[in-house]
């Protein structure tokens, strides 16, 4: 699963790149457009239930899940007819899964804002409108051709023209598809699957704010999650930046002296962040743990037992019989597989059982 991460120039968006992979492939330079070809990061997916887990079982390895993050380009005005490069960078877009879009909220004198000042909801509309209007003009193109092989009563060709029609109709009111998407059943959205529409992808939004904005983190998510009508996450991407070459335990040290000295309850982090973007393309993990490894496995949300199996091994699927679960909690509580078992916290679950977010499993196979 890809996620993409675009938005005007000048917001922060390579810094927050660069601190997402740890490393410096995405340029972030005070000038439009230093970022023309996409950068690729696989990212880790932190989850202190997986630290514990390692620290109970001993294990020698840890291994959390990923994801991988697509640094685009900075579009602008025009770009959904192609102007400033609009055409390369949406076609970089359309291959993603899901869409970061990273909101300027933070002043600088230094950096300038390529609409001359910071105003994060035009700048969300700006963007939007130009991947309405890219989709707007992809849509009329197929449903022009649709109608041309209808005349013919072709059904495959009648069947476009209804949902083009329908599709035209939202986005020439400016609607974002994936907020109607319930509005389309799987035939209707196997028929636009291959046109790979923008607007039909999730979209969160990560508010890149200065280090004494983090304060007010909560507030500011809510008033732009309820003003954007869609997820938010406040970041800070010059501290994260500034954290690149921290280890793990310097990392935990900086964030608890902020935390002390700010007098804050949590200090937003990009772990929040990968967290959203991960639930966000319908991903979930259940773990394993022993003395070899601790890991998390990375599965589709609402999955079965054997699907999940078949994460480990393709072939354990067909093997599947039965799966050992105890759940998180449970583990923790009791400090040990066995000890929560004499506690008969762990359940014996068939095929039909569906996986839960952080279920520890062990799998009975016939082979």
């Amino acid at each position: 699963m890809k996620v993409g991460i675009v938005w005007l120039p000048n917001i922060g968006k390579s810094t927050l790149f660069n601190a997402l992979t740890k490393s410096y492939a995405a340029q972030a330079a005070n000038f439009p457009f230093c970022t023309i070809e996409p950068n690729v990061g696989i990212v880790e997916v932190k989850d202190k239930r997986l630290d514990r887990l390692s620290e109970i079982s001993k294990s020698q390895k840890k291994i959390y899940a990923a994801i991988e993050f697509v640094d685009i380009a900075g579009l602008v005005k025009g770009a959904g007819k192609g102007e400033w490069l609009g055409n390369k960078f949406l076609s970089h877009i359309r291959e993603v899964d899901a869409i970061v879009h990273v909101l300027r909220y933070f002043a600088d004198s230094d950096v300038n804002h390529v609409e001359w000042e910071v105003h994060p909801i035009r700048d969300a509309e700006i963007i939007n409108l130009e991947l309405i209007f890219a989709d707007l003009q992809q849509v009329e193109k197929a449903l022009d051709q649709a109608q041309k092989k209808s005349k013919s009563k072709d059904k495959d060709a009648l069947a476009q023209v209804a949902v083009f029609t329908k599709v035209k109709d939202y986005l020439e009111q400016g609607t974002w598809l994936s907020t109607v998407r319930d509005d389309f059943d799987e035939a209707e959205l196997a028929l636009l699957r291959p046109y790979n529409l923008l607007s039909i992808k999730p979209i969160i939004y990560a508010l890149n704010v200065s280090q004494e904005d983090l304060e007010k983190a909560d507030v500011l998510e809510n008033e732009y999650s309820e003003k954007l009508a869609a997820p938010v996450r406040v970041v800070c991407a010059k501290l994260e930046e500034d954290m690149i070459e921290f280890s793990s335990q310097e990392r935990e040290e900086y964030l608890q002296d902020l935390l002390a000295r700010k007098d804050l309850d949590h200090v937003p982090t990009l772990d929040d962040l990968i967290a959203l973007a991960y639930k966000t393309v319908g991903l979930m993990y259940y773990f394993t743990t022993g003395e070899k490894e601790s890991r998390a496995w990375t599965i589709p949300i609402d999955s079965k037992a054997p699907q999940a199996a078949w994460a480990i091994h393709t072939d354990f699927e067909k093997w599947f019989i039965k799966a050992e679960v105890v759940s998180y909690d449970a583990l923790a509580t009791h400090g040990t597989w066995n000890a929560a078992k004499e506690k008969w916290q762990v359940r014996l679950e068939g095929k039909e059982y569906v996986v839960q977010d952080g279920d520890i499993m062990v799998f009975k196979f016939n082979v």
